[in-house]
């Protein structure tokens, strides 16, 4: 599993942040920072998207790209 963590500086001052997770070469699921959500890529990625939404995993991955 390799982890991407990354941050835009825009124009206006605000920023947009991400986070990527790839597996095998491929990717597996991401995160949005704008909608607050996880996207899964593959119907495997997309057990683990439903499991960190309900353990409300999303609140640590906003509050890691907005501050950090």
């Amino acid at each position: 599993l390799l982890r991407g963590v990354g941050c835009d500086l825009l124009s206006d001052g605000s920023f947009r942040g991400s986070e990527r997770y790839s597996y095998d070469g491929r990717d597996f699921i991401s995160f949005d920072l704008e909608s607050g959500r996880f996207v899964a890529a593959d119907s495997a990625a997309e057990i683990t998207r439903r499991r960190w939404e309900q353990e409300e995993v999303a609140e640590g991955y906003t509050n890691y790209l907005k501050h950090e």
